[in-house]
């Protein structure tokens, strides 16, 4: 790597921290509360209840390192040339415009009248960044890992998360998209 493209990976790996940074001010801007209303943050939270997205692990993590890894693939795939630390950059934006976009109203209304998650509030500021801390995770993982091993860990993790919460990666995007009443009631006898 030549002098150059090391100091636009650098770049790029510290615009990913300054876009997670902004994220959080418009969040704060959004008036979204900072820690859990309970008044403590866990490291994880496995209940189903209203800690979800409230504290720094919850089992939708598993969604978000998932996000890593198609984000991973799809900056491979269009940003071909541009240094890993870039590639991160442009994930972390589009996590950081999910983050945004989910604690919106007409998100967080959508979770209420479409999925499982009626009493759905949004996430915590702390989980929000937390979830792009995963993300990020989820692509430096599929950076280094190899192809097979990163697919059989997003299969495995969706796997997981439907046996334990009956929700995953997967159902979420369709319940948001198309809800299906069938499914909903698969996930709501938990």
């Amino acid at each position: 790597m030549t002098r150059r493209a090391r100091q636009r990976n650098r770049r790029g790996f510290m615009l990913a921290g300054l876009i997670a940074l902004i994220a959080c001010a418009v969040l704060f801007a959004m008036q979204r509360p900072p820690i859990c209303t309970c008044g403590y943050v866990q490291l994880w939270h496995g209940a189903l209840d209203s800690g979800n997205s409230q504290h720094l692990a919850d089992w939708y993590s598993l969604s978000h390192i998932i996000h890593g890894f198609i984000f991973y693939a799809a900056a491979w795939w269009l940003l071909r040339r541009q240094p890993m630390g870039m590639r991160l950059a442009a994930a972390v934006a589009v996590e950081a415009a999910w983050e945004l976009l989910e604690n919106s109203p007409i998100i967080i209304d959508r979770y209420r009248t479409a999925t499982i998650a009626l009493g759905y509030s949004g996430d915590s500021i702390v989980n929000s960044m937390s979830d792009i801390g995963m993300m990020a995770a989820g692509f430096l993982f599929a950076a280094r890992a190899p192809a097979w091993m990163t697919i059989a860990l997003a299969v495995t993790l969706e796997l997981i998360a439907l046996a334990v919460i009956r929700d995953n990666l997967t159902l979420n995007v369709l319940m948001l998209t198309w809800p299906v009443e069938a499914i909903r009631d698969w996930q709501a006898a938990l």
